[in-house]
């Protein structure tokens, strides 16, 4: 391993939320409930379960506040949930004692923000800040994610300090940590090489999150990438479940499986056993009944003691 590489990466896993929300039909409690308990046995310590937004817009999300009673982690395992709004959070603080982490977001392009939350940027910052304000007075560690950080589908270039300059508001309002999302899939490697080191530059002291999609098959060069400049924390999902609702064609985010055993060969830690992860992903592909984007889940792990 080349010694400008980390040795040792975190991954926050967060297909229960942004993987079953894309899902075209509802996943049974029962189920969503046996697959967050498998996802929080493999060793990973962060892990986005849910999202408290409107059953009628995202009915596969309706019952969060169940999903999040009913899950029984194991200590260690820090649980994460999106808020979309003050209703949102107001709904989530309802099962305050069942999470510790909350995830906020908006959109680098107006027309994506639009779309995806029919409120202008600026909008949405005003929201945020004040839900980051009432979710501090919980105690609760907050990050904040800038959709469309490499590109925007209906926009084309977004320019890198207008990310920053939202990261930074993100900042002043009170997250811990900023999260990039490639959100359709299109970034190359070259663009997250520079894009993350102008991000260090401006957010000194900041955890910086690289939150990719395979949409273009790009998504792990990209984390090579981001790797090589620097990053340590990604965000990714079991089975590559999930996407973007806009536009259409936005698959899914990069794979857990495919992640942590590219790392590991890479000989950098995640502490994440990968045998349990794709247990959890082939139990997934058993619910959905279909097949899933993974590689690992279709070769298998590589085993270097089978000539």
């Amino acid at each position: 391993m080349s010694d400008d590489l980390p040795d040792r990466v975190s991954i926050r896993e967060v297909g229960p939320r942004d993987g079953f929300q894309n899902e075209p039909e509802v996943i049974p409690t029962e189920d969503k409930i046996r697959l967050i308990d498998l996802l929080a046995r493999t060793g990973v310590r962060r892990l986005e379960v849910t999202s408290f937004v409107r059953a009628d817009v995202i009915p596969q999300l309706a019952d969060a506040g169940e999903v999040l009673e009913r899950i029984d982690p194991p200590d260690g395992v820090s649980l994460g949930v999106l808020i979309p709004n003050e209703r949102g959070l107001e709904k989530a603080l309802e099962h305050r004692d069942r999470f510790q982490e909350i995830n906020v977001f908006l959109s680098a392009s107006e027309t994506h923000n639009r779309k995806n939350v029919n409120r202008s940027v600026e909008e949405s910052m005003a929201g945020l800040e004040r839900v980051l304000a009432r979710a501090r007075e919980a105690g609760l560690r907050c990050e904040g994610v800038v959709s469309t950080a490499f590109g925007c589908p209906y926009e084309g270039h977004v320019a890198p300090e207008r990310v920053y300059g939202l990261a930074r508001r993100m900042v002043d309002a009170g997250v811990e940590e900023v999260g990039f999302g490639d959100t359709t899939g299109m970034a190359n490697p070259r663009q997250v090489r520079t894009f993350f080191a102008g991000a260090f530059a401006a957010l000194p002291g900041v955890e910086l999150t690289a939150h990719f999609h395979n949409t273009r098959g790009q998504g792990l060069a990209n984390v090579l990438a981001a790797l090589e400049a620097g990053v340590t924390s990604f965000e990714s999902s079991f089975g590559e479940l999930g996407g973007c609702p806009v536009p259409a064609g936005a698959t899914g985010n990069i794979a857990s499986e495919d992640l942590v055993s590219m790392l590991h060969e890479m000989g950098i830690e995640t502490g994440i056993d990968l045998e349990r992860l794709l247990a959890a992903s082939r139990a997934v592909r058993d619910v959905l009944g279909r097949s899933l984007g993974s590689h690992v889940l279709t070769a298998g792990a590589i085993d270097w003691h089978n000539d």
